[in-house]
């Protein structure tokens, strides 16, 4: 899978997964899980979407 189809598949899942534009990290870490994607890929997406990670275990995101 290349990496736009990739990205593009992270971005769904958040925009599926967030609420009132923002995503625990409980649920970015699952997203990463369900991906098989680096968490720190989930933390950028949700960036870029403006979307914010709350009630972050130890800054992760």
């Amino acid at each position: 899978m290349g990496a736009a189809a990739e990205l593009e598949r992270i971005q769904r899942e958040i925009k599926d997964t967030a609420k009132e534009g923002r995503l625990s990290c409980a649920q970015a870490f699952a997203i990463a899980d369900k991906l098989s994607v680096d968490p720190k890929k989930v933390g950028e997406a949700a960036n870029n979407l403006k979307i914010k990670i709350v009630a972050c275990r130890l800054g992760c995101f």
